[in-house]
């Protein structure tokens, strides 16, 4: 694992990638998001694609979040990446026809695969967020040779001791606060998926999560309008593939990632902020377990990098991809 602190500003992306990646980006436009469907076996997921430059799959965290937490932030990136968005499955826009006990951690897995596979994608970035970063670690470890980098920002745990660890520094923090959002919890209103409730619950859980108070806000009005769209049918419905994700991961004393990620040899980068509320061990701790990848803690940055420090988190992926690219390069050469 290497250490680093920011780096400079990267030369362009486009001319250190594979041809084949580059076909995949011709008929794209950086301005114009393109939103397309992508089948799968009980009903279809929503995508949305934009950019110039290598093909990526974005993975968004939750896990009953949708994409749309991430806009329109995390775009920043849309001038050095095609990103191709994608609500996971009993989320969001994905959500009609689910049946939520049918989602489990191998269909998440596998729906990654669909996504790679209906675009055409030999060996996409993967660019992952929070949750979505455990989903990417399980999709590398499944299908090493098709994905040709990753990058993890605001890595959740890959272990269940890891997130004992979380769940201890997150108790900390919240405080007395910890009283309310449980009264909100057990709320009527919560339990049947009011939006207003959902969003007075998140108020409470992401109150630390970010270094600047104009940042929290924006980030919770964000949120507050992807609750309303979703609607309780759809907060409910997304809850429960929550609650069972959860079961097969972090609430299982067994699961433990970590050992696996030894297989792990694309170029990865890792992402921690020095004011996430989940700690930045736990970043550490993936790091470590990836023979090829570069941690980098920002300075006044919490759990949502991209929108907190987004001039910092857009110069270290475009330098990361570059450098992985040439090493990758030089040693072909040789």
């Amino acid at each position: 694992m290497k250490v680093a602190l920011l780096v400079g500003l990267a030369l362009p992306l486009a001319a250190s990638f594979p041809s084949q990646n580059l076909r995949a980006d011709e008929t794209g436009q950086s301005g114009k998001a393109q939103e397309t469907r992508v089948p799968v076996a009980d009903g279809s997921l929503y995508a949305r694609t934009i950019g110039r430059g290598p093909p990526t799959i974005v993975l968004h965290g939750g896990p009953d979040f949708d994409h749309a937490y991430l806009l329109p932030d995390l775009d920043r990136l849309a001038d050095v990446l095609r990103l191709t968005y994608y609500d996971q499955r009993g989320r969001g826009r994905s959500a009609d026809n689910v049946q939520p006990q049918l989602v489990t951690l191998s269909s998440d897995i596998e729906d990654v695969e669909t996504v790679r596979r209906h675009f055409g994608l030999e060996a996409p970035v993967i660019l992952a967020h929070s949750w979505g970063t455990v989903l990417a670690l399980e999709y590398a470890v499944r299908h090493p040779t098709h994905a040709s980098h990753l990058v993890l920002m605001n890595p959740a745990p890959a272990a269940a001791q890891d997130f004992v660890l979380l769940r201890k520094a997150y108790v900390h923090e919240i405080g007395a606060q910890m009283d309310r959002q449980r009264e909100i919890m057990a709320s009527d209103a919560y339990k049947q998926g009011d939006p207003e409730a959902v969003a007075a619950r998140y108020r409470i859980h992401f109150a630390h999560a970010l270094k600047r108070r104009d940042d929290y806000e924006r980030l919770m009005t964000i949120m507050k309008a992807q609750f309303i769209r979703q609607g309780s049918g759809g907060i409910i419905k997304a809850r429960a593939v929550e609650d069972q994700l959860m079961q097969q991961t972090w609430q299982d004393a067994a699961y433990d990632l970590l050992p696996r990620l030894s297989t792990v040899t694309v170029p990865t980068l890792v992402i921690a902020g020095d004011h996430d509320f989940i700690p930045v061990a736990i970043a550490e701790h993936v790091a470590q377990a990836l023979p090829n990848a570069k941690l980098v803690t920002m300075k006044d940055c919490g759990h949502f990098a991209y929108l907190e420090c987004p001039e910092a988190v857009h110069r270290i992926v475009e330098d990361f991809l570059r450098s992985a690219n040439d090493s990758e390069r030089s040693r072909s050469n040789h």
